[in-house]
């Protein structure tokens, strides 16, 4: 059966226990799915019919990445404290607050009772399952430590977007003040500007250069903003349309990504931790070094460092020690390097990696926490530069009054 289908909405009426007429909406992947809910809960069906969702009910219904790690983290609990896997499922899907995630856990449930593995079941009911989660559940399960292989994942996924929270802070902030600058700036070309020209005007005589240039940018965008503004629009758009369709766009914006001043050393410490960490993950759960390379390579969410890990992997499989094939990819920082080879010789690379992903994830959380004090010098010099510049294009000729009248 594929279940890889999207979850339907299914409006239902019938008669409840009492007697009671009940409607409602049920999710589900098929129809035999929700009438065997239903049935469970001593409804009879009169009617069911599927139907389409609203934006708000889908999106407040609708399965994340940070559920999935809530649901994981429930379930190494769950069988640490053994309970069956089938039960943990069903008591999560009654309790999920979330109807896609309800309908979900119940599929897998389903499938697992039926006799499919855990790992299949999962892969087949949500994308959201990805190749890397479900390779560890399938290690789990043939080794007999599913609960470990849980704990592990769940761990990882934490840390993962905990880092990730951390890198979308550090954007926020210079993202904010940036289009702070250039909103101030438009207004007052806009708005100010004007307004002084044509007071100068009024005096007949020649303005400084400098004033001369800010109130023809003034008019100019005046004239012309609206195709300035649809020209961005455009540009942007077919930006975000050659990034989806074109590799080589996204390695060179991925690459310049990691070379902006600041957070571009930000974004670099949280990728190669969230290599070292998958990387680590894959290897203590007993899956081999180069199946998890490759997994901690796709994991990586930069394609410039992605393509460095996997010429890394093609170099180990040939024979070539891990740590010097990364460093011919002349991407990976030095320390993990190093790290990396003392791993390999001593044998606890998966403990040594995790290390590197603990010390890379610590300095982003250090940079970040510290970010309005390194970027608040460079703050103070952009809007002072913006905004300074025009109010002394705009008052030079004030300061030269006696000379402009004259």
């Amino acid at each position: 059966m594929d279940t890889t289908s999207k979850i339907r909405y299914y409006h239902w009426r019938g008669i409840g226990p009492s007697g009671k007429k009940l409607s409602g909406i049920t999710l589900g992947f098929q129809e035999q799915e929700v009438r065997a809910k239903l049935t469970e809960q001593m409804i009879q069906i009169k009617k069911i019919k599927r139907r389409q969702p609203s934006t708000l009910s889908k999106i407040r219904n609708q399965l994340k990445s940070t559920d999935i790690t809530t649901i994981t983290r429930q379930l190494a609990t769950m069988l640490h404290s053994g309970v069956p896997i089938v039960m943990a499922l069903k008591l999560m899907s009654d309790s999920h607050n979330k109807a896609e995630g309800r309908a979900t856990l119940q599929q897998i449930a389903n499938q697992v009772e039926s006799g499919a593995s855990l790992a299949r079941a999962l892969r087949t009911s949500s994308p959201l399952f990805d190749n890397f989660y479900c390779d560890l559940v399938s290690t789990g399960e043939q080794t007999g430590h599913l609960a470990e292989v849980f704990e592990r994942l769940a761990t990882y996924r934490e840390k993962n977007e905990a880092t990730r929270k951390k890198v979308i802070k550090a954007l926020i902030y210079p993202t904010m003040v940036t289009l702070t600058a250039i909103a101030v700036t438009v207004l007052m070309l806009v708005f100010v500007i004007p307004q002084f020209a044509s007071i100068f005007k009024s005096f007949g005589a020649e303005l400084p250069w400098f004033t001369r240039q800010i109130i023809n940018i003034s008019e100019l965008l005046i004239s012309y903003g609206a195709f300035v503004a649809a020209a961005l629009l455009i540009c942007g758009l077919l930006y975000r349309h050659s990034y989806k369709n074109s590799k080589i766009i996204q390695l060179r914006s991925h690459k310049i990504l990691l070379h902006i001043p600041i957070i571009g050393g930000v974004m670099t410490k949280a990728t190669v931790a969230r290599f070292a960490r998958t990387l680590a993950t894959t290897f203590s759960a007993g899956i081999p070094l180069l199946t998890g390379l490759e997994a901690a390579a796709k994991t990586c969410g930069n394609l410039y460092i992605e393509m460095a890990a996997m010429e890394a992997h093609k170099s180990a499989a040939a024979g070539m020690p891990l740590h010097i094939a990364m460093r011919q990819s002349e991407v990976f920082p030095e320390l993990i390097l190093q790290m990396t080879m003392i791993g390999e010789e001593s044998g606890s690379l998966d403990e040594m990696l995790n290390k590197i992903a603990a010390l890379y994830e610590n300095d982003v959380d250090n940079t970040v926490d510290n970010l309005g004090k390194i970027i608040e010098p460079l703050i103070i010099v952009i809007l002072g530069g913006l905004v300074g510049g025009l109010l002394v294009a705009m008052y030079l000729p004030i300061f030269n009054l006696m000379s402009v009248i004259g």
